[in-house]
């Protein structure tokens, strides 16, 4: 559920401060190595 959101955040270009929120969200184990590799990529334009 986390995932898709902030998915669907990026995918709609609401990417301020986004970074900092995936990395804390990861660090909580919040978000699978996978998922935050993904959205990572996406942000930087990966996808």
């Amino acid at each position: 559920m986390l995932y898709r959101t902030l998915k669907r955040l990026i995918e709609r270009g609401q990417t301020e401060g986004l970074e900092e929120k995936i990395d804390v969200f990861y660090a909580a184990g919040k978000l699978t190595d996978e998922e935050y590799d993904e959205l990572i990529r996406m942000l930087h334009g990966g996808e």
